[in-house]
């Protein structure tokens, strides 16, 4: 009794039974814990759950105005949304055509320096004769004032005046536009004294400086005359040449001045100094015709020698050209490197100045004339190409002016069309700008008297040339 209670009062558990009962106490109380901890949290998680409820039920209905006008205000969203991708793409675009613009304009300037490239060497061929319309009757405007026949004639650089020359030893000059005279040149009387200076024998050939300042005038009586081209003003008379001056040509871009003669020669002069320069022997007849381009050198051709020559006039040398049968009458440079001539076996060629032989040669050109047995070819009497193109025109006394086209390369000729003219086709120029052909007819050859023509008229004939109208640009 006194050892159980000492132990109660010291805080110590009992022994035995009384211990065992302590530790049940113990546990009850904490499964009663854990239990109420239990009820708690899920009372917790109740209400938790309650309480959702309890808000989405107790959420109010949104109205049909509210609706309209969460609509309203999407529909100024995308519309500013829209806005700005539009004016994004309008920006894209200017950007994408400021760009194609300054591609177009290299391009351009590309393309021009490539051209100016090809033309110095001799190798720009521009392809326009298939967008060359046959020309009709309409397009033919007949220019008369010469007595006998056009010999020669010439187109100033700016295309709107025509010199022409003829038999009557006179020169007119013409006005593109309203084909009415602008000056006449008369026939110099021999002897008379006082009287303004002109020709008093055939004016066989002309030329005009490419500033258009200058015109020249060669005849029968060996003299070269100069003329101030705008108020045809008598300027010098060079004198040298043995025989009928049959050729002259001015170099592009300057004031030198080559001349041929039948006396066989080519000779140079400065005309803006008024002088003479060198003179050149290498033909073994009388020399017919004769052209000239940018380059220090001309052409010529041989008449009965059979020959075409190119003179390097610094070099002081010759290249000799063979390709006609008979008497090659006229010539006319394309490009640099290549020309066309005309011969009187009715034989049209093309020559590459690299080659010693023609690159084509199209025969009877004109077709041929006489009774069955006894056919002869029309002579080729003149012949003119537009510059660095496939265009080249030929004459004859065929009853027509014909066009033709330059192959690939200019080793090829082919047909076009035919203009009809009837009489002999003198001389033929192309405007700088292809609009027009200029033809000089007359009832007589320019270098004799062989065939009159009556029903000719001797005249100025302006061809107007219609181009084929391209496709129309994409987006137009």
């Amino acid at each position: 009794m006194s050892a159980t209670v000492a132990a109660r009062k010291r805080g110590k558990p009992a022994s035995g039974v009384g211990a065992a009962a302590g530790a049940g106490k113990r546990r009850r109380k904490v499964d009663s814990a854990g239990n109420r901890g239990k009820s708690k949290g899920g009372g917790k998680m109740n209400e938790e759950i309650s309480s959702d409820s309890e808000s989405e039920s107790l959420a109010p209905k949104r109205t049909e105005e509210e609706e309209e006008e969460e609509e309203l205000a999407e529909t100024a969203q995308e519309k500013k949304l829209r806005l700005a991708k539009l004016y994004l793409e309008q920006l894209r675009q200017q950007e994408e055509e400021k760009a194609e613009t300054q591609a177009f304009e290299e391009d351009q300037v590309a393309g021009r320096l490539k051209e100016d490239v090809l033309e110095q060497r001799g190798r720009l061929q521009k392809s326009v004769a298939k967008e060359i319309q046959t020309p009709g009757p309409a397009d033919i405007q007949v220019l008369r004032g010469h007595q006998l026949s056009i010999t020669c004639l010439v187109i100033t650089p700016d295309d709107l005046a025509i010199f022409s020359a003829a038999k009557d030893c006179t020169i007119i000059k013409w006005s593109v536009e309203t084909g009415r005279k602008l000056h006449v040149i008369p026939r110099a009387k021999n002897g008379a004294e006082g009287q303004a200076r002109g020709h008093s024998s055939h004016v066989l050939c002309m030329a005009i400086s490419s500033d258009g300042k200058y015109l020249a005038s060669g005849d029968r009586s060996k003299l070269i005359l100069i003329w101030e081209a705008q108020s045809c003003g008598h300027l010098y008379t060079f004198t040298g040449h043995r025989d009928a001056v049959s050729g002259l040509a001015f170099r592009r871009g300057t004031h030198q001045l080559y001349s041929t003669s039948h006396d066989r020669s080519v000779k140079v002069w400065n005309v803006a100094e008024n002088s003479y320069v060198e003179t050149l022997f290498g033909h073994q007849d009388a020399v017919a015709a004769l052209d000239a381009l940018s380059r220090e050198c001309c052409v010529t051709a041989g008449g009965r020698d059979g020959t075409v020559r190119v003179w390097k006039i610094p070099e002081e040398s010759q290249l000799v050209f063979y390709g006609h049968q008979g008497s090659i009458d006229c010539l006319h440079l394309i490009t640099e490197e290549h020309m066309v001539s005309g011969a009187d076996d009715g034989s049209v060629a093309l020559w590459g100045l690299s080659k010693k032989r023609p690159l084509a040669l199209q025969r009877e050109a004109h077709g041929h004339q006489g009774e069955p047995g006894l056919e002869q070819p029309f002579w080729v009497s003149s012949v003119a190409a537009l510059l660095n193109t496939d265009l080249v025109a030929t004459g004859s006394h065929s009853s027509c002016v014909r066009l033709w086209q330059c192959g690939e390369g200019f080793r090829r000729l082919d047909h076009l069309c035919d203009i009809p003219l009837v009489g002999f086709i003198n001389s033929l120029k192309f405007s700088s700008a292809g609009d027009f052909l200029v033809a000089g007819v007359g009832q007589e050859h320019r270098l004799g008297r062989w065939w009159r023509i009556k029903e000719a008229r001797n005249s100025v004939c302006i061809i107007r040339l219609r181009r084929i109208p391209g496709p129309p640009a994409a987006g137009s």
